[in-house]
This record gives C-alpha cells, structure tokens and sequence, in this order.
C-alpha cells in the first residue's frame, strides 16, 4: 500500500499515457481527409471492383508506448530492495516495461483493413488498401477511386 502511495500518480500518468496510444492513430479510412487533403485537386478515376479481400493492418509503433511502458516499468521495478538492488530492479522494470509498452501499444492500434481489386475503366487493374469502415465493397460494383499524388482511397 505504501509503494502504491508513494508512485500512484506516476502509475496514473504513465497509464494514461499508454492507453490515450489509441487515440493517436489517423485514420486510414476511404472518407477520412488529413487537413493537408482539403482544398487540393485531386485525379478521379472509375472502375468496377473485381476482388475484395480483408487485411490487417499493422498498429502505429511510436515511442510514447515505448516511454509509458518504461515508466511504469521502472516505477514498479524500483520498489523491489534498497540501494543498488532497487537501481537495478528500476533499469529492469523499465526494460521489461518500454517493451511491453511498444507491444501494448501494437496491438490496441491495429485495426481491419480492406484490399479492394479494381478494373479501371481504361482496362488496367488497381489494388486499394484502406482501413475497413463497413463500406461493403462487392465484385461487379461502380467505384471511384480519388487519387492525390501516391495517396489513393476507393470510394462510391
């Protein structure tokens, strides 16, 4: 209890920390526009789509994870002994700490995404991945396909 009392605010921050990890990620989505996006010409093309395949996408794998992680890692493993027993416990904790952090961290910002196959209308064919929004992509129906430089999203 005492530990607890002495480290509760700093176990707070750092949790708060990791876990606000999730709100971090942009969206990957085919109607999410960064501000950068807005107000820019962008090239439409048509097409109708061949294949829809569903995928993971990796989460973000930033340092706050890393940062949280040692913290709280290096709170907790600084209570174990006195002296130079509680230095090391605090160098392994945050170790062990950080890394579980960038895992944590992974694994809550990883989402479903979707790999839509499209036959332009000039006959050549186009690969699309974007996060899964629950747009119901299907073979045989119209898209478009809105392009800005290497950035592409399939829309209706």
């Amino acid at each position: 209890m005492d530990w607890i009392q002495r480290n509760g605010r700093a176990l707070l921050l750092a949790s708060v920390a990791l876990i606000g990890v999730s709100g971090c990620a942009g969206s990957l989505t085919g109607d999410t526009y960064s501000r950068g996006e807005a107000r820019r010409a962008m090239v439409v093309k048509f097409g109708t789509v061949q294949s829809v395949r569903f995928v993971k996408l990796e989460g973000t794998k930033s340092p706050v994870g890393t940062i949280a992680g040692g913290a709280i890692g290096g709170i907790a493993g600084s209570s174990i002994g006195r002296g130079k027993g509680a230095a090391v416990g605090a160098v392994l904790g945050a170790v062990a700490g950080g890394l579980a952090g960038s895992a944590v961290e992974e694994g809550v910002t990883r989402s479903q995404g979707v790999e839509v196959t499209v036959r332009m209308d000039d006959g050549r064919y186009m690969a699309v991945v974007q996060e899964d929004a629950g747009e119901g992509f299907r073979s045989g129906e119209r898209v478009r396909i809105v392009q800005d430089g290497g950035t592409m999203r399939v829309t209706r």
